[in-house]
């Protein structure tokens, strides 16, 4: 085994939705440094084009789909297995937070767009891509992004993403259980306060300065912090960890 933290990655095929986000953009490049071909996958192509063009080696993908669309989740595995040669690797890193002031502006539409994108999705793309590595046979990774808030629960207008990322938890452990006899190790990342839109909007500047003396480490981390988990979990290094999630917090939480 080579001691890099994306050992056995070289070569092999990872699918990454929400690339062009701020996590999903350094975990894209973290990948593609491992060795890995990465097909990024979101909605806006010029993005996604401008991303795979900065991206180190060969024979990386720009994909646009809206993942709500349950009818594209197979296509999207073929689409991977066609161009990379394989799907090896899951890391599905899509998801949407729509902020509220308070627990009675949440609407319906809310929350059905942040639990279809952030869990119904979440399912139907592992369960495509667990089903298309059992069908390899050679073993796969698959990494959920979860958030602190699946412990802590949501405050006021953001209990409805809370409860829709406590889904992924609980669907990371699942599918962990189902796909382990086959060799697929299934997941979860738990980020805390991270320096990306998705955090940043509508953010008052007074909660931000709180949630840093509220994180022992105290700072609010870089997206480039979280891309070594992930590749962590998709590599050989951590063949044996399945079910799990990842706290990356700070210490905001512990546990």
């Amino acid at each position: 085994m080579t001691w890099s933290v994306g050992a056995g990655l070289e070569g092999r095929g990872v699918i990454l939705t929400g690339a062009t986000g701020g996590i999903g953009a350094a975990v894209a490049r973290g990948f593609a440094a491992a060795g890995a071909r990465v097909m990024a996958v979101d909605l806006d192509q010029a993005r996604v084009d401008d991303l795979v063009g900065t991206l180190e080696g060969s024979g990386h993908v720009a994909v646009v789909a809206d993942l709500r669309d349950l009818g594209s989740h197979d296509a999207l595995v073929e689409q991977a297995l066609r161009e990379l040669g394989e799907v090896y690797v899951l890391a599905n890193l899509a998801a949407v937070l729509r902020r509220r002031g308070s627990l009675d502006e949440v609407t319906e539409d809310d929350w059905d767009f942040q639990h279809d994108i952030n869990v119904k999705s979440a399912f139907f793309l592992s369960r495509a891509a667990g089903n298309a590595m059992i069908a390899a046979g050679k073993g796969g990774r698959i990494i959920l992004f979860s958030s602190q808030g699946w412990w802590t629960g949501g405050f006021g207008g953001s209990v409805a993403y809370a409860s829709s990322k406590g889904g992924v938890t609980t669907l990371c452990r699942g599918l962990a259980r189902t796909f382990g006899p086959h060799q697929i190790t299934v997941n979860c990342v738990s980020p805390g306060q991270v320096n990306t839109p998705m955090l940043m909007t509508g953010l008052a500047p007074e909660v931000y300065e709180t949630m840093k003396k509220q994180t022992p480490l105290g700072y609010v981390a870089e997206p480039e912090e979280l891309a070594g988990p992930v590749v962590f979990l998709a590599s050989d290094h951590a063949k044996y960890i399945t079910g799990a999630t990842l706290n990356v917090s700070g210490g905001f939480l512990m546990y």
